[in-house]
């Protein structure tokens, strides 16, 4: 029997290229083990063995004597029925009709085994066979052929056939016996013939070989029948899983042609002789015999067409190899248009070498060494070009594998190009120019020497026929030297050699005399070589005057850079970007296999750019952000025209890390894969399924039956090899990940010499110190995650599900967080809303996790108990506030003591590693439940990564999982459990405080109402509700405040985690609330606040309370209810004077005073602010977090800075700045230049240059913590807009405050938004200032809603009183350039009082100079009034901060009065300084310097009149510009010019005078 699968093949086909990861090799198995087990099976019940499968055919015995063959036909043809029957109504699950074709032969048969002593085969000749192969290529879907000869022995009256035209064969339609037939009968007594089939106590095996009992004799010969590399895994005891695979692989088809086919021996010796030499052959290039057939089907032989990408986007760069007459040259397609990047260095170092080359007289020899894809090839074609020159010949050769095996082969091109034959179009041609070239240099009866090597015909003289091949070499190795000596004395040569690895050996030879004897430059590309290097490339490489430069990964900005080039987009998704450079690892190559396997599947959608504020926000683009290039590849970029710029994006639903890594790729890391040994091949899959990131601890928890020893050795094997790297802990991964290692490395030696030199001994001492690292280095990561995303394609789904389950019950023991936080869920009580766990807990376990989750001893359940007192006994009412702050004080001062000298357990051991718990537990957990199919417990771990990323600043990672979470969340929807709905609420929550982040609060507001409807926690939507809300809530508040709360008993755990969630909510929302404008939503947010605080004490949690009722205080004093406030912070105060000083009571205490150090600052309590910030700092550095203390000392150093405590400032700046190093924490470091720029901006000194804040900017704009964190941004590029508009450079200036522009609109109630929005509107400002200059017609109006704006925010509620000194200022400046004297007074006046009550002395500075510039510059000679809106060209004092720019003026001394009668002038005095204006020298303009103040007490005034009496009117501007020495600043007055008014608060080195 001959059956063959139809459409079995294209199946194949379409899951060899699937998209996903999960539609490959499992889906093929399982649909393969399901159609050829169900034949298999029907092919053993009916008596048959299995003699060959050939793909998606088998073929299949009955062996049985002549006289029983018809009965036993009959018995075959009731199988091939019933294999039909299982097909007739199926179609497979991918939608492909899988149908049966059937032959059936009978006849006699021959086989034969033949084999060598390591394999052995077998296959069955004969008619039959023949006739079965025939008989089933004449078959068509589910038809069942009989051969002529199996339709003659056949019993006929059984059957019920039909013809076949011009055949013997025929078709069987059914069978048809006689309604006396029982078949059962009739097969049983047909069995009885064979012995091999069971019957009686054996009848439920399928063959009674199964119960032969262990024979090693048997069991050899029978291996000998197995292929080689699965016989080794099954010697290997590998899982059952890894036998099966899917994968690239080259067949080749041998077809024998036999001349006497008639004669088995003959056929069988022919065979086995074939078989002996073909295994030989295929043994060297590591080939395996797969099967030896005489039945294949016929063969349609289709010319495959390898499908060829039109990448119509941009063309990529090639490097082809042109071939003349044996002969390769580099041909080099360089665009213009398309920069190499990522080598800058790498070429920068060729330029170098060859400047050096061509002045001197000795040989250079550059090798750049680099694995395959580096782009190696593209470094020598910029080389090539940029090589080109006038005094020196450039030659290019590109050299194959074939290259290597042929003697002499790359000198012979070399000389070809070097004596002008490549441009010869016939061998006659060439022969003339050689005759020309050698006559003077060779003997004529020579010239046939060259006939080989350059293909022409010398007649052979009878010298030459009796030279030996040695001394034919020799001559014309002598020849050329001698034609290059005289070459190089009238231009110098650069030789460039491609894939300098497959130089052959007599090449190397003269290449290494030439550089001894000719001064010549040769830059070779090397990639690692296949066998040992011979001497003569050795010694070349050993050379002094060789240079080895070792490519490496290029960086992900590169990267980034590439992929937009190519695509000829503006931008790329953050997602994409992502994908791209962690598969690609830096790899040029990878990158464009990538991006070509994206576009294949049609992931890649090219959209127009849109402009970001008319982008109408929802969800869904919430985040819908675009890397985008460095702005040195903008000159390079196709699409210059305004409208017609693209955007890529993805498609629709397309999980990037889903998607089967390109063919290409794959075939790169399973040859990799392959070369390995069979435990280490098991070790990488075993990691493989574990993730990308692993711990040492998990690898062996999942690894079958391996010792730590054997692990540990087989992984420092794999970390040499590259296969993984080991990190000590989470913060060396993350330092990692950033940026690729070092891509230029110099060496004096190359690298290829290295694995061949050294004993092995030494060998040996590496890789133990290697041992040593991994030991210590608990996390093992992928270095390509091809290598492990190709490794997990090859397990089966069973297979995957039992490691994914293994994997899981070992993770979920740790999925909490780090000891340090108390081991609680990162969304608090939330495991004990749903049923997560998979292992069962015994007594002992869940009293661990009750500690570890924050449930207290009988003994410790007295500190947490709500201890309100109705009266005040810490603080009573008669202690002023002054006494009360110093109790505060020293409250914190004597816990600060005891935390540094107590004996007690308070300071943890170690830092919070809650961020490695997420990425190497939690992370990894959540998708070995999706892989499971657990979606309930998938969406559980989901919900906490999103928690633990908002809780760690990431808003653009918890986005993306809560995007994972919504997948699982639409799949349970149907579930109507409690636990579900909370999951549901927890989402929408999160999902609140996302929006919130980003400044999308209609988005948030949505979100946080709709978790509190399904948290049974309504919010009112109407004004009758909140009141009678609100009337609750008072009731309610006061039944807690009067202790009548203690009474009842503390909430069950998934109570308190319902109002845990509530608390957070409320907390957004009153914040959201005192945003809007609109007066009846202050009831809203007050609301909302007191919602917070009964919710909180309904926890009767200690930390909850103090949060509340801080929450509380700010919102009544942002809101200016002066009673409330007070009295919430004291009611905070004595909860914590009541905590235990242990564990979380001092978490709680370092909280409060880290807190009260943020409200006062907002409040514009700068002193107190300073005392607490400093307290807090000290606390949170000994509890050791980070996370906290670096935002106490970004606020800390904000109220130095407006206090002008510069000393401490600076202090604090370094702590700052250690802490962000050693932390890599791009916040605080992004705070920490936005600082270094408001003290070049105000404060009059540098602490980090202008250009090193730039620099950072620049490289962190695009950083996801940063792009997503409302505020921080906006700050740093308002404030560098403020710098360039200070020196009028208003093209970058435009630059910078266009993407602070786009950043505004994210408003949210957080000092960081208000101090960005501040300098934003600052540099508003001064563009309105350079409007009015210019006479534009808009300034008027652009003015007035300037005004609006500033007065908005100062009206805000959410706006904090410490910035409305610096507001006010700006709007007295609006109305100086609009001519609103008046209103500049009262805003001046405003800011300035307002500035003494806070003590902001900085704002207080330039408060005094702008109101004394003020009072003198309105005094005018015409005192005529100036309407607003008839302004000729107002004008205040701009700053311009030129460093290295000329004064434009020099120093004056005081002119005498009598010389310029009728000048106006200006006196400035300080100190007995006196400096006067003098307009002598320029009829526009004069100048007067004046110097630094002697000491900080002495204030210097400005005064202006008019000398001598009855001059025409005068008006005039003043603007202020840096001398060289920053002693002193430059004022230069104009004439001409009318104004009110002058602010120079903007002036930073006019602000060093005061300080």
């Amino acid at each position: 029997m001959f059956v063959d699968i139809s459409g079995f093949t294209a199946m194949t086909e379409k899951f060899s290229t699937a998209m996903y990861m999960d539609r490959g090799a499992e889906q093929l198995v399982e649909i393969l083990n399901h159609y050829i087990s169900a034949i298999v099976e029907k092919v053993l019940i009916f008596g048959g063995d299995i003699l060959k499968f050939a793909g998606d055919a088998l073929l299949a015995l009955w062996k049985v004597e002549r006289r029983q063959l018809k009965n036993i036909i009959t018995v075959v043809i009731k199988c091939s029925l019933e294999i039909h029957g299982l097909f007739e109504t199926q179609e497979s699950e991918e939608g492909l009709d899988i149908r049966v074709k059937i032959g059936l032969a009978a006849g006699h048969i021959t086989m034969l085994v033949f084999g060598d002593d390591t394999r052995n085969y077998f296959l069955v000749i004969g008619q039959a066979v023949d006739d079965v192969r025939l008989a089933q290529n004449m078959a068509q879907m589910n038809d069942v052929i009989l051969s002529p000869n199996c339709w003659q022995l056949c019993d006929r009256s059984m059957i019920e056939i039909e013809r076949i035209p011009d055949q013997r064969a025929v078709k069987v339609n059914f069978l048809k016996p006689p309604s006396t037939f029982n078949f059962d009968e009739f097969f049983t007594k047909c069995m009885t013939f064979m012995d091999y089939y069971p019957s009686g106590d054996h009848k439920n095996l399928l063959r009674l070989a199964c119960m032969l009992e262990s024979d090693p004799d048997l069991e050899l010969s029978l291996q000998k029948y197995v292929m080689e590399s699965i016989l080794k895994q099954i010697d290997d005891r590998q899982l059952r899983g890894y036998l099966s695979e899917l994968r690239p692989v080259t067949i080749v088809f041998v077809n024998l042609m036999f001349k006497d086919q008639e004669k088995a021996e003959v056929i069988g010796s022919a065979i086995q002789d074939a078989c002996v030499h073909i295994s030989s052959v295929l043994r060297v290039f590591r080939g395996q015999i797969n099967k030896v057939f005489m039945f294949d089907k016929h063969c349609v032989h289709r010319r495959g067409q390898r499908d060829r990408l039109l990448w119509n986007r941009r063309a990529f760069r090639e490097t082809r190899i042109h071939s003349m007459f044996g002969m390769a040259y580099l041909i080099c397609n360089r665009n213009e248009g398309y920069p190499l990047l990522g080598r800058d260095k790498e070429i920068k170092y060729f330029v170098c070498s060859m400047k050096e080359f061509l002045v001197s007289n000795c040989s250079r020899v550059l090798m750049y060494e680099g694995l395959s894809g580096y782009g190696k090839s593209q470094i020598l074609t910029e080389i090539e070009y940029l090589a080109q020159g006038e005094n020196h010949r450039t030659i290019t050769i590109a050299l194959t594998k074939i290259s290597f095996h042929q003697n002499f082969y790359t000198i012979q091109i070399f000389m070809a190009s070097v004596l002008g034959l490549d441009t010869c179009k016939h061998y006659k041609e060439r022969q003339t120019n050689l005759q020309n070239k050698v006559m003077t240099l060779l003997d004529e009866k020579f010239h046939c020497l060259l006939n080989d090597i350059f293909h022409v015909q010398f007649p052979i003289s009878r010298e030459v026929s009796k030279m030996t091949m040695l001394r034919k070499q020799k001559q014309l190795e002598a020849l050329f030297m001698k034609i290059l000596e005289q070459t190089v004395k009238e231009e110098r040569i650069i030789l460039i050699i491609d894939e300098g690895q497959f130089v052959d050996s007599a090449s190397w030879s003269f290449m290494e005399r030439l550089i001894r004897t000719v001064p010549i430059f040769i830059i070779m590309s090397l990639s690692p070589f296949v066998d040992i290097p011979c001497a003569a490339a050795c010694a070349m490489m050993k050379n002094r005057n060789t240079t080895c430069v070792t490519l490496g990964a290029v960086q992900p900005k590169d990267i980034r850079n590439k992929v937009c080039l190519d695509l000829n987009v503006k931008g790329i998704p953050k997602e994409l970007d992502t994908y791209l450079v962690e598969g690609s690892c830096g790899i040029p190559f990878y990158c464009e296999e990538l991006l070509k396997n994206l576009d294949h599947h049609r992931v890649l959608v090219f959209q127009p750019m849109e402009v970001e504020e008319k982008t109408n926000m929802t969800w869904n683009n919430l985040f819908k952000n675009f890397s985008r290039p460095t702005e040195e590849l903008n000159i390079f970029t196709l699409s210059s025209e305004e409208g017609n710029e693209e955007i890529c994006n993805l498609a629709s639903g397309v999980i990037l890390k889903n998607l089967s890594p390109p063919p290409s790729l794959k075939e790169i890391s399973l040859v990799q894969l392959d070369s390995m040994s069979l435990s280490h091949q098991m070790l990488v899959r075993c990691a493989a399924i574990i993730g990308l990131t692993f711990t040492t601890e998990l690898l062996f928890e999942v690894l079958p039956c391996w010792n730590m020893k054997g692990m540990i050795k087989a992984l420092a094997s794999l970390v040499e090899s590259n296969i993984f790297d080991c990190f000590r802990n989470g913060k060396e991964l993350r330092m990692a990940l950033k940026q690729n290692a070092a891509s230029f490395e110099v060496n004096y030696r190359s690298l290829s010499l290295k694995p061949n030199e050294g004993m092995a001994h030494g060998e040996e001492e590496e890789l133990r110190e290697l041992e040593s690292e991994v030991i210590e280095c608990h996390i093992i990561r992928f270095c390509k995650p091809m290598m492990q995303k190709t490794a997990y394609e090859l397990w089966l789904k069973d297979q995957k599900k039992a490691m994914h389950l293994k994997c899981a019950r070992f993770l979920e023991e740790n999925a909490h967080r780090c000891d340090h936080c108390r081991s609680g869920d990162f969304i608090p009580y939330h495991h004990f809303t749903v049923n997560i766990r998979l292992n069962s807990l015994d007594l002992h376990m869940i009293k661990k996790m009750a500690k570890s989750h924050g449930f207290k001893t009988e003994e410790e359940i007295t500190f947490s108990k709500l201890e309100i007192p109705k009266k005040s006994e810490l603080f009573p009412e008669n202690l002023s506030p002054e006494e009360i702050r110093e109790k505060i004080l020293s409250f914190f001062d004597a816990v600060i003591t005891k935390m540094r000298t107590s004996e007690e357990d308070i300071i943890p051991l170690e830092s919070c590693q809650c961020e490695e718990v997420l990425e190497m537990v939690i992370m990894p957990l959540a998708h070995h439940f999706v892989a499971l199919g657990e979606k309930t417990k998938a969406l559980y771990y989901f919900l906490e990564i999103t928690s633990a990323y908002l809780i760690l600043g990431d808003n653009y990672m918890a986005y993306m999982y809560l995007n994972e979470g919504e997948r699982l969340l639409k799949t349970l929807k149907k579930d109507k459990s409690w636990s579900h709905t909370f999951e549901s609420a927890t989402f929408h929550s999160l999902k609140g405080q996302v929006c919130f982040n980003m400044g999308q609060m209609v988005l948030a507001k949505k979100m946080l109402r709709k978790a509190l409807r399904l948290l049974n926690r309504v919010f009112p939507y109407n004004l009758i509700s909140l009141f009678l809300q609100t009337h609750v809530e008072k009731n309610r508040h006061f039944y807690y405040l009067n202790q009548q709360a203690q009474e009842s008993s503390p909430p069950g755990k998934k109570r308190l985690a319902q109002l845990y969630r509530q608390t957070a909510c409320f907390s957004l929302l009153w914040q959201i609330y005192s945003l809007n404008y609109f007066f009846h939503y202050k009831y809203y947010s007050h609301l909302a606040a007191m919602m917070q605080v009964n919710t909180a004490l309904e926890t009767q949690d200690d930390f909850q309370i103090i949060k509340a009722y801080l929450d509380y205080s700010l919102h009544h004093q942002l809101a200016g209810y002066e009673g409330v406030w007070f009295k919430y912070e004291i009611m905070a105060m004595e909860q914590i004077f009541t905590l235990p000083l242990k564990g979380e009571g001092i978490e709680i205490v370092t909280y409060v005073a880290d807190k009260l150090s943020y409200t006062k600052l907002l409040m514009g309590h700068l002193d107190l602010a300073i005392d607490l910030g400093f307290r807090a700092h000290k606390m949170w550095a000994l509890l050791r977090n980070p996370n906290r203390q670096y935002m106490v000392l970004c606020w800390l150093s904000k109220s130095l800075f407006l206090k002008n405590r510069h000393k401490q400032l600076i202090h604090v700046l370094g702590w700052l700045w250690d802490l962000s190093v050693s932390e890599e924490h791009i916040f605080s470091k992004a705070f920490f230049y936005f600082v270094c720029l408001d003290i070049m901006l105000y404060s009059g000194f540098v602490y980090k240059t202008f250009e090193e804040c730039l620099e950072f900017i620049c490289q962190n704009e695009d950083n996801r913590i940063l792009k997503f964190q409302s505020g921080i941004l906006l700050g740093l590029y308002s404030s560098v807009a403020i710098w360039y508009a200070r020196l009028q450079e208003w093209d970058n200036f435009h630059v910078f405050a266009s993407r602070a522009k786009n950043l505004v609109s994210r408003r949210t109630p957080t000092a960081l938004y208000y101090e960005g929005i501040s300098r934003y509107m600052e540099g508003q400002v001064l563009y309105l200032q350079k409007q009015i200059e210019g006479q534009a017609e808009n300034a008027q109006d652009t003015g007035v809603e300037l005004l609006k704006n500033l007065e908005s925010l100062v009206a805000q509620d959410t706006t904090g009183p410490v910035f409305h000194p610096r507001l006010y200022h700006l709007m007295a400046y609006v109305c100086i350039l609009m001519g609103d004297g008046q209103n500049c007074d009262l805003f001046l006046n405003t800011a300035l009082q307002l500035s003494e009550t806070q003590g902001n002395v900085l704002e207080k500075c330039w408060l005094h100079m702008s109101k004394a510039g003020a009072v003198v510059l309105k005094l005018r000679v015409n005192r005529r009034p100036v309407a607003s809106n008839n302004l000729e060209s107002p004008i205040v004092g701009e700053n311009c901060i030129r460093q290295g720019e000329p004064p434009g003026c020099s120093k004056k001394q005081v002119p005498d009065e009598s010389q310029h009668p009728g000048q106006p002038f200006l006196t400035f005095h300080q100190g007995e300084q006196r400096f006067q204006w003098d307009p002598h020298d320029s009829p526009v303009s004069g100048a007067c310097t004046f110097s630094r103040a002697p000491g900080p007490d002495q204030t210097p005034s400005l005064s202006g009149g008019q000398k001598g009496s009855a001059a025409s009117p005068t008006r005039f501007q003043l603007s202020t510009r840096p001398s060289h020495s920053r002693a002193g600043a430059v004022c230069v007055l104009g004439k001409d010019t009318h104004f009110k008014t002058v602010r120079v608060a903007a002036d930073a080195f006019l602000v060093s005078l005061l300080n």
